[in-house]
C-alpha cells in the first residue's frame, strides 16, 4: 500500500518560514517523481513544485519561485520543502504527491510550471498539512 504522510504545517507570522516534510512508503523512493501542490478553500488545486525523476531537476510555479525549496533524500524516503517569506496568499492545505510513468512526470512538471491543477498527473498524494499565515 502506497502512503504518503505530510507534517511540519502549522500558524506562521507573514514573512516567516516553515519546513514541510514528506515520508513516502510502498514505493521505490528514487524512482518516483516527487512534488507539493496547495488548496486554498474555495480555490482549486495549485501545483507548486517537483523533483523530475526524468532529469533530476526541480521545477517551481512562479507564485513560490525564489521563495520555497523543494529537496528530495532518496535514502530517507523524504521530501521536504522549505517555505519562506511566507504571504496570507499562502494559507492553504499542503499535499505532497508522486508520480512513476515519464509521461505522468512530464505532465507534473507542465502543471507546476504552470500553476495549474496536477491531479491528472500524480497517481498518490497525503491527506495533506495545514499552512495558515497571519497577516
Amino acid at each position: 500500500e502506497v502512503q504518503l504522510v505530510e507534517s511540519g504545517g502549522g500558524l506562521v507570522q507573514a514573512e516567516g518560514s516553515l519546513r514541510l516534510s514528506c515520508v513516502a512508503s510502498g514505493i521505490t523512493f528514487g524512482d518516483w517523481t516527487i512534488g507539493w501542490f496547495r488548496q486554498a478553500p474555495g480555490k482549486e488545486r495549485e501545483a507548486i513544485s517537483c523533483v523530475s525523476n526524468n532529469d533530476g531537476k526541480a521545477y517551481y510555479s512562479n507564485s513560490v519561485k525564489g521563495r520555497f525549496t523543494i529537496s528530495k533524500d532518496n535514502a530517507k524516503n523524504m521530501v521536504y520543502l522549505q517555505l519562506s517569506s511566507l504571504e496570507p496568499e499562502d494559507t492553504a492545505v499542503y499535499y505532497c504527491a508522486a508520480a512513476l510513468s515519464p509521461r505522468r512526470t512530464s505532465l507534473a512538471v507542465i502543471k507546476t510550471s504552470l500553476g495549474a491543477d496536477p491531479s491528472s498527473a500524480y497517481e498518490y498524494w497525503g491527506q495533506g498539512t495545514q499552512v495558515t499565515v497571519s497577516s
